[in-house]
């Protein structure tokens, strides 16, 4: 009977991330008995695979990459499948010098041809040499790689009857350094102009320490449980590489299977005791809203001592339900680990204290709307008018400098609202083959412009919102987020139906918009859910929108599943929504 990679290891002392190189990392790990498992939909156990095996697994496929003649730092496009063969081949890139690229799986990309584009132009910015999926794939990843100057494309099986095991024997295996780059990370929305984020071995050691030792503190009984895809910088370094850093067992629940199951990531941690799990806000809200009577019974959650939150706008209200649904299954809220991070900076940035739950400063309108610049004097109290509830993102890691600076470069005192900017030993080389992308948000002396926007209070960061989501009407900022949630609190509706983006009217004034995804199809209905979405957008800005009602599903996504407001924008202006 198949069983999964054991929690406890008492024959391997734990190392903390101290590697110089993730292969380093992996031939410690392989020393003893934890691994990986991977889950069926139903949650039954598919594959459980030690760090032993997947190292001489990764070996070998580095070998075999040697041995077909790939040189030295060439790419590797890896279609991110939840499996055995990504994890083997995207470590075994790192055994023959290559730089794995991990792409997408297709979701909401504008069907089959916005996919392949989206992969066709990823593959065309970086080089890639080499594409790889399971066979089902093939005919997409066949047209996404027409045109481009491959070695091979094919699937993990075909690549290796391209040569055998003798064949193997006197192949030698390239010396990896700290300084080398270990791989390209795509942002998750990157289409048009795709930006492959480089990270280093240094990089990636450096950053894999703060999340398991600072951030999440692991610990001898610790056990990770993840469903986030591995071509998202969240499950890629957070729940891939840092598990293997600090030696941790994991348990997979692919994110198709959590989309459409996403009790079975609950049933998981209950069942093998899971401690770590982390996601995004909406990763919440759907177990929420998902849960009944039948899925909860029998479930315990006593044992997850942190449950990560970021890459997205955090939510208290939503993490309020959360807990309050599964209280009776033992989950307590002080599990909840706020956290900031980009692929920029290889993935964190800050962390709230462990086992601490979440704490909101309540910001006014004024300042969202961007009247006031400073948060210090016009911090509100509960039964003010109108602000908004902004999560407290935590302090920095010890290898970040953070400032907070204005539009002339300064850096702005406490409770001042500005541009996010970093600098550490984590933060990228720059983006691969770019160099005028790169030199927009880095600068010669190391600093990063996040292109986030936020303040500082008491050492710990808060985060108001992305600046090129912002939407300036007569002078004014709004963030789209809040019209959103303001929207989506409609019981018609549910998070992520919305899209608040600006539109250009008359005499090239922008003017608000919203795109709604409506189920209704009666015309009464829909004329009765426009205006009350009118009603409730300018109760937020002060101005009624022009309100879109587009079908279910339509609004596009990245390919970690967040809205993309940007694509939505323009495919609207495109004719494309309606």
């Amino acid at each position: 009977m198949l069983k999964p990679t054991p929690t406890y290891d008492t024959g391997l002392t734990r190392r903390h991330a101290d590697f110089k190189t993730l292969p380093e990392a992996l031939d410690y790990a392989a020393k003893g008995k934890r691994g990986l498992n991977f889950y069926s939909p139903r949650g039954e156990l598919e594959t459980s695979i030690t760090f032993t095996q997947v190292r001489k697994r990764a070996n070998e496929i580095g070998r075999r990459l040697v041995h077909f003649g790939i040189k030295e730092k060439s790419r590797v496009a890896l279609i991110a499948e939840t499996n055995e063969d990504f994890v083997c081949y995207f470590l075994g890139c790192q055994y023959a010098g290559l730089l794995p690229v991990p792409l997408p799986l297709p979701t909401s990309f504008g069907g089959r041809d916005g996919y392949t584009e989206q992969l066709h132009q990823q593959m065309k910015s970086c080089g890639a040499s080499l594409a790889l999926s399971a066979a089902y794939m093939l005919p997409l990843l066949d047209e996404a790689t027409s045109g481009l100057d491959m070695l091979f494309v094919g699937t993990p099986d075909a690549f290796e009857d391209q040569s055998s095991v003798q064949d193997l024997e006197n192949v030698k295996l390239p010396e990896v350094k700290q300084d080398d780059l270990a791989y390209l990370q795509y942002s998750s929305g990157s289409t048009r102009f795709p930006h492959g984020v480089a990270i280093t071995h240094k990089s990636l050691m450096s950053n894999s320490y703060g999340i398991g030792k600072i951030g999440m503190d692991v610990r001898d009984d610790d056990r990770a449980v993840s469903w986030l895809p591995f071509y998202h910088d969240m499950g890629l370094v957070g729940m891939l590489i840092t598990p293997i850093t600090f030696q941790v067992s994991i348990d997979y629940l692919a994110t198709e299977a959590f989309a459409r199951r996403p009790m079975q990531l609950l049933k998981l941690i209950s069942k093998n005791k899971g401690t770590l799990c982390s996601g995004p806000t909406f990763a919440y809200e759907i177990c929420a809203r998902r849960a009944n009577s039948t899925d909860l019974e029998g479930i315990d959650l006593s044992s997850w001592r942190v449950a990560g939150i970021g890459a997205d706008m955090i939510r208290p209200n939503v993490l309020e339900a959360f807990a309050e649904t599964f209280k009776d299954n033992g989950f307590d809220k002080r599990a909840f680990m706020p956290s900031y991070g980009l692929a920029e900076c290889t993935l964190a940035v800050s962390f709230a204290p462990n086992f601490s739950g979440y704490e909101v400063d309540l910001v006014s309108e004024e300042v969202l709307s961007g009247d006031v610049k400073s948060v210090r004097d016009h911090k509100v109290k509960e039964n003010g008018a109108n602000y908004r509830e902004v999560v407290n993102c935590g302090t920095p890691l010890p290898e970040y400098e953070l400032e907070i600076r204005d539009e002339h470069d300064d850096p702005l005192l406490e409770r001042e609202i500005g541009r996010v900017c970093v600098r550490g030993p984590s933060v990228m080389t720059g983006y691969y083959l770019d160099e005028e992308a790169t030199r927009q948000c880095l600068s010669d002396d190391g600093w990063l412009d996040t292109g986030d926007i936020g303040y500082m209070a008491e050492g710990s960061l808060y985060i108001i919102g992305r600046i090129k989501d912002l939407i300036i009407i007569n002078g004014k900022n709004h963030w789209p987020h809040d019209i959103e949630w303001a929207v989506e609190k409609l019981p018609e509706l549910r998070s992520g139906d919305s899209a608040a983006i600006s539109i250009p009217g008359k005499n090239d004034e922008e003017i608000p918009a919203i795109l709604v995804q409506c189920r209704k199809r009666d015309e009464k209905d829909r004329i009765d859910l426009e205006k009350r979405i009118k009603n409730e957008v300018q109760s937020v800005i002060g101005k009624a929108p022009k309100v879109i009602l587009v079908p279910p599903r339509s609004l596009p996504r990245t390919s970690s599943g967040k809205l993309s407001r940007v694509k939505a924008r323009r495919q609207y202006l495109e004719g494309q929504l309606s």
